[in-house]
């Protein structure tokens, strides 16, 4: 796949960017509408308990009508940016990698943002960063039904996440609750470093 058309997700599990890693060129998608209940607000981590979603709160979207994703506010009445972040150092404080992206991170958690599009437009810029990796970056002018690009827009619903992955590697607290496949990019990233983007790419 030379060029496809993303979604944005908060951080965006695994199996997505094994997706994304494909390709040459992402064009994101900025014309779509939001849904609940879809990993444009929720992401999962492997905590000490087991598999831990984090979601983020947005204000309430009406009743009437459909709101443009790029629309939507967050919640800032609640601590959420503390609780995820609290979270995040509680699973992974212990991993092999979590020293070196911390403070990156960190910053994402501590910047009170209103747009959960631009949170996670901010949030999918640093991953790319951190993961090494410089694809072409382009936006959508409007929204297509049937996009020329490949198309793996559904990947932001919980229901088509893509879990059937070959892609395995250590987790921190696996000894205890088991492998979990297809968590939060971030998962990969605290426990295999540098490694993290030849995994991806290895693994679709």
């Amino acid at each position: 796949m030379s060029t496809v058309i993303v979604p944005l997700a908060y951080t965006g599990s695994i199996g997505l960017w094994t997706l994304i890693t494909t390709a040459q060129t992402l064009i994101i998608e900025q014309h779509d509408y939001y849904q609940k209940q879809t990993l444009r607000n929720r992401t999962h981590i492997h905590g000490a308990n087991g598999k831990l979603m984090l979601s983020i709160p947005v204000k309430h979207l009406g009743e009437i009508g459909h709101q443009y994703y790029h629309t939507v506010e967050i919640e800032n009445s609640f601590t959420w940016q503390k609780q995820h972040w609290k979270s995040i150092q509680s699973a992974y404080r212990s991993s092999p990698y979590f020293e070196f992206y911390e403070d990156d991170l960190a910053v994402l958690y501590k910047t009170k943002s209103s747009s959960l599009y631009a949170f996670n437009k901010a949030y999918f810029e640093l991953l790319l960063k951190l993961l090494g990796w410089e694809p072409t970056v382009q936006y959508t002018e409007s929204y297509e039904t049937i996009p020329a690009a490949t198309d793996i827009r559904a990947q932001i619903e919980q229901k088509n996440s893509k879990t059937d992955l070959a892609l395995k590697y250590t987790q921190v607290f696996e000894d205890k609750n088991g492998f979990i496949p297809n968590l939060s990019i971030i998962d990969l990233l605290f426990n295999e470093g540098p490694n993290a983007l030849t995994l991806l790419k290895a693994g679709v």
